[in-house]
């Protein structure tokens, strides 16, 4: 099937809902837009808006931070866990990742010093309830995963990501951790992971991350960060395999010589009669839209790097920046931060792709974007 790079472009926003009216509303909206895209990414830095947030909020009709806690931490109809890096998914989901927890209770570092006490705050859960890792007593600094740390809050991230510990609650970023048998369905929790070979694993997570993007090609990509051992010879045999059941299309786009791929119930976005409604909305730096930052580049003629880990002077633009979409464009970037002891959101600079969008209009649907974002992080903004 050949597209034009308009109907490309038309057919990403579709799948992610980022075109004309709204498709998704309240909490029902964020479990529907979450079975589309199969996780989103989680991050904890708080400058405007945590990412998952501003991912839901540019989707969801009326979205509140408080509803996505709900659905977490009070409904358990979502989960925080591994997928691409860490990443809020469905619940139900939860066995096709137990590869991942057993990589985890065989491979972590300072795995003894952590077995040592495995046992011990297991029995502390189960007589005091949810703990943090500022409820044990364990100081000793380990080796851990990006820099030594303490064996109390080793310990407890070990027996998470090998699944005996989910989380309860988090307040602001700490975590707060119970048994996954207090609080996961015993049906689910004990469910053998449905793909027991490699090549079905592999498979598996290559349709889902097509669903998460929207639409991928055969080459290296960060869209397939945090599937492990996927190499490119696994890729290659996984995409022949949905190819062969049809579990994927191919599309190419005029203009680009590599071909795109979208998993078949996507495919009635093709058909999409366009709107005249045109959308402005912030898109989050880790958005499952721009997981891959050189199809973006291809598609959009959209350059975009989230500099938050480059030096201050190496910068182009800012420490958290935001990319603006408008209709079918990214047309800008703009850098947003809240300040705290005021509770507003301030604008600390904007760039613009082109200057024609540099006007009165332009800069009116800004403002209005604005409104609503203040709105969703529970802050004053005043132009």
């Amino acid at each position: 099937m050949r597209i034009s790079i308009d109907d490309a472009k038309r057919f990403m926003l579709l799948k992610h809902g980022l075109h004309g009216d709204y498709q998704y509303q309240v909490k029902e909206g964020i479990i529907d837009f979450i079975k589309s895209v199969a996780c989103i990414q989680y991050d904890p830095i708080d400058i405007c808006g945590k990412n998952h947030e501003i991912v839901l909020q540019s989707r969801i009709k009326d979205f509140r931070k408080e509803m996505l806690f709900q659905l977490l931490y009070e409904d358990r109809k979502l989960i925080d866990g591994l997928d691409k890096n860490m990443s809020i998914y469905l619940i139900e989901d939860w066995p096709y990742f137990n590869r991942k927890r057993a990589e985890a209770k065989a491979n972590l570092r300072s795995k003894k010093e952590i077995e040592r006490v495995e046992n011990e705050i297991i029995e502390i859960i189960k007589r005091k309830g949810p703990i943090a890792s500022k409820d044990l007593h364990f100081k000793e600094k380990v080796d851990w995963l990006w820099a030594p740390t303490n064996l109390s809050r080793a310990a407890l991230e070990r027996l998470y990501y090998q699944g005996n510990l989910v989380i309860h609650h988090k307040n602001n970023t700490r975590k707060y951790y119970d048994l996954s048998e207090n609080l996961m369905d015993k049906e689910i929790l004990l469910r053998d992971d449905p793909n027991q070979l490699d090549e079905d694993y592999f498979s598996w997570q290559l349709n889902r991350r097509i669903k998460s993007v929207g639409m991928l090609w055969n080459k290296s990509s960060d869209a397939f960060l945090g599937i492990d051992d996927f190499k490119a010879k696994d890729r290659i045999l996984a995409f022949k395999s949905l190819l062969n059941q049809g579990s994927i299309i191919p599309i190419d786009v005029d203009g680009i010589d590599e071909i795109f791929y979208i998993v078949l119930e996507d495919q009635k976005y093709l058909s999409y009669k366009d709107t005249n409604i045109k959308r402005m909305e912030f898109i989050a730096p880790l958005d499952n839209l721009i997981w891959d930052r050189k199809l973006i580049k291809a598609l959009f003629n959209f350059d975009y790097k989230w500099e938050i880990y480059t030096p201050k002077d190496k910068r182009k633009y800012g420490y958290y920046v935001l990319p603006i979409l408008y209709g079918l464009e990214f047309i800008g970037r703009i850098e947003l931060k809240i300040d705290k002891k005021s509770n507003r959101l301030n604008v600390k600079d904007v760039w613009w792709e082109d200057s024609k969008w540099d006007n009165d209009s332009t800069h009116k649907i800004l403002n209005q974007t604005l409104k609503r974002f203040s709105i969703f992080n529970d802050v004053t903004y005043d132009k």
